[in-house]
C-alpha cells in the first residue's frame, strides 16, 4: 500500500520553504498534492509563511503581522543558514500568486494551513474573510486546514466545506471542538499513529507529517495514512516508485546579482 505524497511547504530539501520557485519545481517534478502555510500581513494580505518570526527564513526582525505588504515584499525568503545567498532574490510569496500557479495546473490539489498566530492577531472571521476569496477559483481541489478549530468553523460558516484539522498526536483527534466540526481530513504527527491497528478517521481521511524516509512512509500507509507530507517530494517519490523512472532534477536558479 502506497500513500499519496504531499509536497510539504513546496520542496524544502532543494528550495526555501513556501516559495513560488519551490512549488513550481515540485509541480514540474510531478507532485499532485502540495501544502502551504498562510499568515496575514499588518494590512491583511495573505502570504505564504510558516514561522512566528521572520528570523530563520528571512533574516529580519519581527513577525509577518508587524509589517504591511509594501514593506514585507522587499524581504527575501532565502533561509540563509541552509542556502547562503543562493536564493537571496527569492521574495516572500502571496497566497494570490500561489493560487494563480495552481490555476495553471488543474491536476494539482492543495492543503492550505492557516497559522494560529494570524488567528490570534486578527481573529478567525477576519482571516477567513481575507483568505477564502483567493481560494475560490480552486474550490473542489483545495482543503483549508489548521490547528485552530475556531478558524475552521469560520471557514465552514462561509461556505467552504472541505476542511482539515491538524493535531500533533493522534489521540488529540477526540477534542470536542474538532469532532463537532466533522472535518473531512485529519493531519497528525506520523509517529503518533497507533502501532497495533489502522488509524481510522470516521469523517474522512488521515494525513501525517512529515518524513522523507520511504520505510516510514510505507509504514504510515499500512497504519491508515492516506497522505504523507514530505520535505523531499522528489527523493521520496523516487524511492517509493522507482518503476516510474527518475524524478526530473530541479531547475537551475540564477545566482544573485
Amino acid at each position: 500500500m502506497q500513500p499519496q505524497l504531499v509536497a510539504h511547504r513546496g520542496w524544502p530539501a532543494r528550495y526555501p520553504e513556501n516559495t513560488l520557485v519551490g512549488y513550481e519545481a515540485v509541480i514540474a517534478a510531478g507532485a499532485r498534492f502540495i501544502e502551504t502555510d498562510v499568515q496575514l500581513t499588518a494590512d491583511g494580505v495573505p502570504v505564504l509563511y510558516h514561522d512566528r518570526t521572520l528570523a530563520r527564513v528571512s533574516a529580519r526582525p519581527g513577525a509577518v503581522h508587524q509589517y504591511d505588504w509594501a514593506a514585507l515584499r522587499r524581504f527575501a525568503a532565502f533561509e540563509f543558514e541552509r542556502f547562503g545567498y543562493r536564493f537571496a532574490r527569492t521574495p516572500i510569496a502571496r497566497l494570490e500568486e500561489l493560487a494563480g500557479l495552481l490555476q495553471r495546473h488543474a491536476e494539482v490539489a492543495a492543503f492550505v494551513e492557516i497559522k494560529r498566530i494570524s488567528v490570534e492577531r486578527f481573529g478567525a472571521d477576519t482571516v477567513a474573510r481575507k483568505v477564502l476569496p483567493l481560494l475560490e477559483p480552486l474550490r473542489g481541489r483545495c482543503v483549508v486546514i489548521s490547528y485552530d478549530p475556531g478558524v475552521l468553523l469560520a471557514v465552514r460558516e462561509r461556505g467552504w466545506l472541505e476542511i482539515g484539522a491538524v493535531v500533533d498526536h493522534w489521540r488529540q483527534r477526540r477534542a470536542r471542538r474538532i469532532t463537532a466540526l466533522r472535518p473531512q481530513y485529519l493531519f497528525c504527527g506520523i509517529r503518533s499513529l497507533p502501532r497495533w491497528r489502522r488509524a481510522r478517521w470516521e469523517y474522512g481521511r488521515v494525513g501525517v507529517f512529515e518524513t522523507s524516509d520511504p520505510g516510514l512512509a510505507r509504514w504510515a500507509a499500512r497504519h491508515g495514512a492516506a497522505f504523507v507530507e514530505t520535505d523531499d517530494w522528489g527523493g521520496l517519490a523516487g524511492a517509493l516508485w522507482p518503476e516510474r523512472g527518475p524524478v526530473p532534477p530541479p531547475a537551475p536558479v540564477p545566482a544573485p546579482g
